[in-house]
């Protein structure tokens, strides 16, 4: 059984995890807004792709939530703006279709769920990429090329 408490929403510092919400749907908006506050997360939502950017541009959230299908341009170019602008941003697909799971343009989202009314897949997949993108050791660090003690030339 999964069981968290409120105060695993919150970072190091105690600070409430913020998630973006991007889905054309009012009514998934709403819903899954509600459930997330009542685990303790702080939410806002977009219901298009300019919504989305001025989020990401003043204020960037700890994780989005990306429906495929908006509106106007595809929540593709969400994802792909995302991890350009911040690469460690955390996004997990919350879409209708699993037949795009496998999509190479998938490649740089962190999740993929698939919507329903039963949201505990969801909560724990943000749960895991939350905690995963805060642990220290999980930041990409530069690492000098190896020198061969032999030659002395790099790998």
């Amino acid at each position: 059984m999964f069981i968290r408490t409120v105060s695993d929403c919150h970072d190091r510092k105690g600070v409430m995890a913020k998630i973006l919400i991007v889905d054309d749907q009012a009514c998934i908006r709403e819903f899954v807004s509600e459930e997330l506050i009542a685990e303790g997360y702080g939410v806002e939502t977009a219901a298009d792709v300019e919504s989305a950017r001025g989020y990401l541009r003043f204020s960037p959230p700890d994780l989005i939530l990306l429906d495929l299908f908006l509106d106007g341009l595809d929540g593709i170019s969400i994802l792909h703006e995302s991890k350009h602008q911040y690469p460690g941003l955390p996004v997990i697909i919350f879409t209708a279709y699993d037949s795009y799971r496998e999509d190479p343009r998938m490649s740089e989202a962190d999740g993929y769920v698939i919507k329903s009314t039963f949201l505990g897949e969801l909560k724990e997949e943000i749960a895991h990429h939350l905690e995963f993108h805060r642990r220290p050791d999980t930041v990409a660090e530069v690492q000098p090329p190896v020198q061969s003690v032999a030659g002395g030339h790099g790998l």
